[in-house]
Parts: C-alpha cells; sequence; structure tokens
C-alpha cells in the first residue's frame, strides 16, 4: 500500500529530527561512547569540555530522537544506545569523505 502525502510527509520530519539530533559534535561523540557500553551521565560529562547541564541536554535531545534511552539508578541516570544501526551509517559518511567518489559503501 502507498503511503499519503501526510505519512510521508511524517517520515520525512521523522528522519530530519534524527539527523538534527546527530548534527552536532558533541552528540556524536555521545552516540560513539555509548556504543561499546551504557554509561552515566558523569561519565560522559569526564569526556567532552562541557558541564553536566550541558551534557544532559545533548543526551535529552538524543533520547527524543529515539537514539538513546535512559534509565535511573538512585541518583544516576545512565544512557545506552537504542540504534546502533546509525553508527553504519556514520561509518559510511566518513567512508565518502576519505574517498571522495560515488558508490563508496560498495554500490
Amino acid at each position: 500500500m502507498k503511503p499519503t502525502t501526510a505519512q510521508a510527509q511524517q517520515r520525512l520530519n521523522n528522519r530530519v529530527a534524527v539527523l538534527k539530533a546527530l548534527a552536532h559534535p558533541t552528540r556524536l561523540w555521545l552516540v560513539e561512547q555509548l556504543e561499546q557500553q551504557e554509561r552515566c551521565v558523569c561519565e560522559l560529562t569526564d569526556g567532552v569540555d562541557a558541564d553536566i547541564s550541558t551534557v544532559s541536554k545533548h543526551l535529552s535531545l538524543l533520547r527524543q530522537a529515539g537514539i538513546v534511552t535512559s534509565r535511573r539508578e538512585g541518583k544516576q541516570i545512565y544512557y545506552r544506545l537504542e540504534t546502533p544501526c546509525l553508527l553504519g551509517m556514520l561509518t559510511c559518511i566518513e567512508t565518502a569523505l576519505e574517498t571522495k567518489t560515488p558508490g563508496c559503501c560498495g554500490n
């Protein structure tokens, strides 16, 4: 069944939301860190030049886009990567930047 115009537009809007959420160096770094394991905000703050409030705001944007999920344990909030498939997209982007040729991903 072919999607309606409204459904197609919503699909595009959802994609844009994910790309916007990733469109910041700190948020990309956070996604890469969460590839390895679940981490608390305090651990992630130690790795970037930002305070806990700023890191929490970045993580909140990633959570709203469905890229990460969170859970509370006592006073700590732990984040984990919900969509590891995005890392493949980032690898493809890097390959395209390095080779600067069409069909960089084996297409």
